[in-house]
C-alpha cells in the first residue's frame, strides 16, 4: 500500500508538469481501476482455486515489475504513446494491488485467533493501518519526486518493494488455503438482493471520492499554490502530498475507529442497516456545500482554500465512518461458504466506482472545474444513499468488523 499510494501521486504530479490535461491524467488511471474490476471479480475463485499464497506472491511481484517497468519510459515519446504505455503499466500495477490486498484480508481473517474480539481486533487493525500506510504513500511520492526525481524515486520503490517480497517468502506462516480444483467462476455472481444493493450504493460511495480526489484537488491545488519555478514546484508537490496523505490517514484512523463511535457492540444489525442510510445523507451534504462556495467564490481566494481543506477533511471522516459501515454489512449478509466470492464481488464494485470517479474527475474538471467535480460527488452520493434505502436487516446477528 506504501507504493501502491506514493506511485499514484509520482505519476499525477510527474505528468501533470509535462503538460498533460485533466482528461489525460484520469487516462493514465483507467487501466489501473480497469484492472481492479476484473481482479476482484475473480479474487475470491483465483483464491479458491490457487491458494491465497500464491496470489499474495503474484500481487507483489507483479508490483515489482510494473514499478521497472515504468522506470523504462521516454522522455522523448509522444504524449499518445507515454499515454498508451502508463495505461498499461498501472493495470498491471491494479492488479498487483487487489491481489494483494484480497490475500491479506482474507489470510488475517483466517489467522486471527476466534476467541474474545481476536478477528475485531486484527481486522480494523488491518484496515485502519493499511490506509494510514497509504497515505504516508502519498506524502513519500510527492516527496521523492521534488527530491529525487522520477525515475530515481520509482525504481527506489521497486528495490524496497522486492526485499519485502523475499521477507515473505522466507516467513509465511503455515495453515493458509492451498486451493481447491472444484471451485468454479461462475460463483463470483452474487444472486443475494442486498449485497447487490450494498454493491450498487458502493460504487457511488467511492466514485463520489475519486470524482474530486483523483484529478480534481491536485490539480486545482498546484493552480494555486504553484508558481512556476523549480523550488516552487518542489514546495507545492509536498503541499499536495501532504494534504493527501493527511486525508488518507485520517480515513484510516476513523474507519479503525468506526465500530466505537457507532457503538456497535450494543447495537442490532438493523440500526446500523439504518446508520448506513443516515451517514451517506449527511456525507452527501459536504461535496455539495463546498460546490456552492467554489462556484460563488468564482477565483481562489485564501479563505476558500482553507474551507477546502477543513471541508474535505471532514468528508473524509464521514467518508471513514460510511465505508466501515458497507464493510460490516457485506459480512453480515453473507453466508459463510461464500465469504471470499461476496467479498470479491463487493470489491468489484468498488474498484467499479473508483474507476466512475476516476473518469468524472479529469471530465468534469476540464467543463467546470473543481465545483463540477465536487456537484457531481453530491450527486453520486445521493445514488448511493438509494442503494442503502433498498437494504434490509436479516434476523442472524453477525459482529461488526471493518474491512
Amino acid at each position: 500500500m506504501l507504493t501502491d499510494g506514493a506511485l499514484r501521486m509520482l505519476v499525477l504530479l510527474h505528468f501533470h508538469t509535462l503538460g498533460f490535461s485533466p482528461v489525460q491524467l484520469a487516462y493514465l488511471f483507467v487501466f489501473y481501476e480497469i484492472a481492479g474490476i476484473v481482479t476482484n471479480l475473480s479474487a475470491g475463485w483465483i483464491a479458491a482455486r490457487f491458494g491465497l499464497t500464491r496470489t499474495l506472491y503474484a500481487g507483489l511481484t507483479l508490483q515489482v515489475l510494473a514499478l521497472v517497468a515504468l522506470a523504462g519510459l521516454d522522455p522523448a515519446w509522444s504524449i499518445t504513446v507515454s499515454v498508451v504505455y502508463v495505461m498499461l503499466v498501472q493495470g498491471v500495477s491494479g492488479v498487483a494491488k487487489d491481489l494483494a490486498k484480497m490475500s491479506s484480508k482474507s489470510a488475517v481473517k483466517l489467522l486471527a485467533p476466534t476467541e474474545g474480539d481476536g478477528l475485531f481486533r486484527w481486522v480494523a487493525l488491518l484496515t485502519g493501518s493499511k490506509n494510514a500506510v497509504k497515505g504516508v504513500g502519498f506524502l513519500l511520492g510527492a516527496a521523492l519526486l521534488g527530491t529525487f526525481g522520477f525515475v530515481p524515486s520509482v525504481l527506489v520503490m521497486a528495490a524496497v518493494l522486492a526485499f519485502i517480497l523475499v521477507a515473505v517468502l522466507l516467513r509465511m506462516p503455515d495453515g493458509l488455503p492451498k486451493g481447491r480444483k472444484d471451485a468454479k467462476f461462475t460463483d463470483v455472481w452474487s444472486k443475494n438482493r442486498n449485497i447487490n444493493w450494498l454493491s450498487f450504493a458502493r460504487v457511488f460511495l467511492f466514485g463520489a471520492r475519486d470524482v474530486w480526489f483523483v484529478v480534481g484537488i491536485p490539480v486545482y491545488f498546484y493552480a494555486v499554490l504553484s508558481n512556476g519555478t523549480e523550488a516552487g514546484n518542489r514546495q507545492t508537490f509536498f503541499l499536495i502530498g501532504s494534504f493527501m496523505a493527511l486525508w488518507i490517514i485520517l480515513y484510516g484512523a476513523v474507519q479503525a475507529f468506526a465500530p466505537r463511535v457507532l457503538r456497535a457492540a450494543h447495537r442490532s444489525e438493523a440500526d446500523l442497516v439504518k446508520d448506513a442510510r443516515t451517514w451517506v445523507a449527511v456525507l452527501c451534504v459536504i461535496p455539495g456545500g463546498l460546490a456552492a462556495l467554489v462556484w460563488l467564490a468564482g477565483t481562489p481566494v485564501a479563505w476558500l482554500t482553507w474551507t477546502l481543506v477543513i471541508g474535505l477533511l471532514v468528508f473524509g471522516a464521514v467518508f471513514a465512518v460510511n465505508s466501515a459501515l458497507h464493510s460490516y454489512l457485506i459480512l453480515a449478509f453473507t453466508q459463510d461458504d461464500r465469504v471470499t466470492m461476496d467479498v470479491g464481488f463487493y470489491y468489484m464494485a468498488n474498484a467499479a466506482g473508483r474507476l466512475l470517479g476516476t473518469v468524472l474527475s479529469g471530465l468534469s474538471y476540464q467543463i467546470g472545474g473543481l465545483s463540477l467535480c465536487l456537484a457531481t460527488a453530491a450527486v453520486m452520493l445521493a445514488l448511493s444513499r438509494f442503494g442503502a434505502g433498498q437494504l434490509r436487516a436479516q434476523p442472524k446477528p453477525f459482529p461488526f468488523v471493518g474491512l
